[in-house]
């Protein structure tokens, strides 16, 4: 990608060094040239990542099931949900299928949201989303939302994990974290400490001084304050409902294990994954997990409650649990759909990988939904 590269040696020229998380940004996000903003990054076998979605329809059906459930208990009746981070649009158009054919009476009253920067984004999934048009409305930020606030649910599927992070190196010598940043050398983009830290230290990991005597010179781990902020910002948008992420991701203590020492950070090239995170620029994804104790923190200091943080598996067993539990008479499911099911809930593919953090207004504790699959 030459005009990305140029976009940002310029930007290099100015400073001489950029923070990682800045240099993800452009990578990833750069109007045009950014790997999420071409259209050829696909999902699925032929792209360079798999999501639930690639998996097949089954998991936006059981999600459209469970957001029934909840949207049931919304006033006023119908309410919205906001999908933020649509991609192609399938995960969107698996859920509004699923409502429009199994409970068209929800359905006419639901407003369904997408939150998308990216024009060329809104552009594909206008044209997939194109049999629900007059029922999908777009917003480019939380600032362009309408003023009252969200009720019904807020979700996001694998969004949190590519938000730009800072990466962060102990030195031990002198007890603190020192931060990473990006310099082009040559035709190459290298690594060079940041005299003048981008992150402000109050997002530094926090060490006892039992872990601070022990933590070996050169341990390495990211931090994402993008991701708390956003969820903030989607916290404070509910009025009345839930707020839910899947995604892979650790509690903050886990970030800080033996095992963790280089970080999470990963580059994915059609599958494949890789340590060169400065290479292949606009062509390969840029990944980190999420810190869960983070986002959950923000939702709770916003003034939401927490219902549960679940493996996927759980969460996708106890909704079809539900449905089973409230429609007796619903017939078998065919050898397709049980083979997505075992591919979003075994433990080998996708059932504990991906986790699902709920928070909620103003309701206490989760509890699966029940409407018919078949």
């Amino acid at each position: 990608m030459k005009e990305l590269l140029e976009i940002m040696r310029r930007e290099l020229d100015g400073c001489g060094v950029i923070s990682f998380a800045r240099f993800m940004e452009l990578a990833l996000y750069c109007p045009e040239f950014g790997f999420y903003d071409r259209l050829t990054n696909t999902v699925g076998k032929r792209g360079h990542f798999y999501t639930s979605v690639a998996v097949g329809s089954l998991f936006g059906e059981l999600l459209a099931s469970q957001f029934a459930h909840w949207l049931a208990d919304v006033q006023p009746a119908g309410g919205q949900v906001l999908e933020a981070g649509a991609h192609e649009g399938q995960l969107a158009s698996d859920i509004l299928g699923w409502l429009s054919s199994k409970r068209g009476d929800l359905f006419e009253k639901l407003e369904y949201w997408i939150l998308e920067p990216s024009p060329r984004r809104r552009q594909s999934q206008t044209r997939k989303l194109e049999p629900f048009a007059g029922k999908v409305r777009w917003f480019k930020s939380w600032r362009d939302l309408p003023e009252a606030r969200i009720h019904g649910v807020i979700f996001a599927n694998e969004l949190l994990d590519a938000m730009p992070v800072h990466r962060l190196r102990w030195n031990a010598r002198k007890k603190s974290w020192f931060e990473w940043g990006v310099a082009a050398q040559g035709d190459q983009f290298v690594w060079r400490m940041l005299r003048q830290p981008v992150l402000a230290p109050s997002h530094y990991p926090r060490l006892s001084a039992e872990l601070e005597a022990v933590l070996p010179d050169g341990f390495t781990t990211e931090v994402c304050p993008a991701a708390v902020e956003w969820w903030t910002q989607a916290s404070l948008a509910l009025g009345d409902g839930r707020l839910l992420a899947f995604d892979y991701g650790l509690a903050a203590d886990e970030f800080l294990l033996p095992e963790r020492a280089g970080g999470t950070l990963r580059a994915y090239y059609r599958h494949r994954p890789s340590d060169d995170l400065l290479g292949r620029v606009g062509e390969q994804d840029l990944t980190a997990h999420v810190n869960f104790t983070a986002i959950q923190r923000a939702g709770e200091s916003a003034g939401l409650k927490s219902e549960g943080l679940l493996t996927q598996a759980r969460f996708l067993t106890s909704v079809v649990e539900a449905v089973w539990q409230a429609q007796a008479t619903s017939g078998p499911w065919t050898s397709q759909l049980v083979r997505q099911f075992q591919t979003l809930t075994h433990p080998e593919h996708l059932g504990t990988k991906f986790k699902v953090l709920i928070q909620r207004s103003n309701r206490p504790t989760w509890e699966p939904g029940g409407n018919d699959l078949a």
